[in-house]
């Protein structure tokens, strides 16, 4: 979650709704919301982010969080570790279908594998 949430601040800042929401639909479907604030709260207190707190017209202020250079750094090397771990994913499941151990493609446009027990 911590690299998703890096990245939903990079792109815009944001408060804790909007990023549980944005987080929902796009990377996690079983996600606590509870989860998300205290991630949050720890990335503001590693110096990762910052938040001020915003006022509408209507409804209580929200607390709106925003991307520090130290989140952006944190981000890129989430990024570099996350490319690694793509590699080996993928020579690994490169060596499982040459062992014919890949079975089958699970969902359209996934790119989950099922492996034959």
């Amino acid at each position: 979650m911590r690299p998703c949430l890096l990245l939903l601040l990079k792109e815009r800042p944001a408060h804790g709704y909007d990023l549980v929401d944005r987080l929902h639909s796009a990377f996690i479907d079983d996600l606590d919301a509870g989860g998300v604030y205290r991630t949050l709260r720890a990335f503001e207190r590693e110096g990762l982010v910052r938040s001020t707190w915003s006022t509408s017209g209507s409804g209580p202020a929200r607390r709106t969080y925003s991307l520090t250079t130290a989140g952006t750094d944190c981000l890129r090397h989430q990024i570099e570790l996350l490319e690694v771990t793509h590699h080996l994913v993928h020579v690994f499941l490169t060596r499982c279908g040459e062992a014919s151990l890949v079975s089958s493609v699970i969902g359209e446009g996934s790119e989950r594998r099922e492996v034959s027990p």
